[in-house]
């Protein structure tokens, strides 16, 4: 994609604001969090179920679907996918969460993903 000269002047996050795209690091994550529905929503294969836990508490502000964070003595954990994940999911609006599809969500996930990271 060729840039106008008015676009080379400006910073990484101009660009991206100007045409309207969101950075690298939002799109991995939106990615993850669609990856992470299909696993929850049982879209995924049976492979591997059970490594999240959902918050058993009828206390939980935000989204119904809240997910435990795993205690571990090691610090390499933090990295995993299933740990990862979860801090973002859990700060995801209830609408965003219950949504009807994975097509929904990524519709959805424009507005909390210009607020993370």
């Amino acid at each position: 994609m060729k840039l106008g000269k008015d676009l080379e002047s400006k910073s990484y996050e101009e660009q991206l604001r100007e045409l309207g795209v969101l950075s690298l690091e939002k799109r991995r994550l939106r990615r993850d969090l669609i990856t992470l529905y299909n696993y929850l929503k049982g879209g995924c294969s049976q492979v591997g179920l059970g490594h999240f836990s959902h918050a058993a508490s009828n206390r939980i502000r935000g989204n119904g679907l809240k997910l435990c964070l795993g205690r571990f003595s090691l610090d390499i954990r933090k990295n995993f996918f299933t740990e990862k994940m979860v801090r973002h999911w859990n700060r995801l609006p209830r609408e965003v969460v219950e949504s009807p599809s994975p097509e929904v969500l990524n519709k959805q996930l424009d507005i909390p993903l210009s607020a993370m990271i």
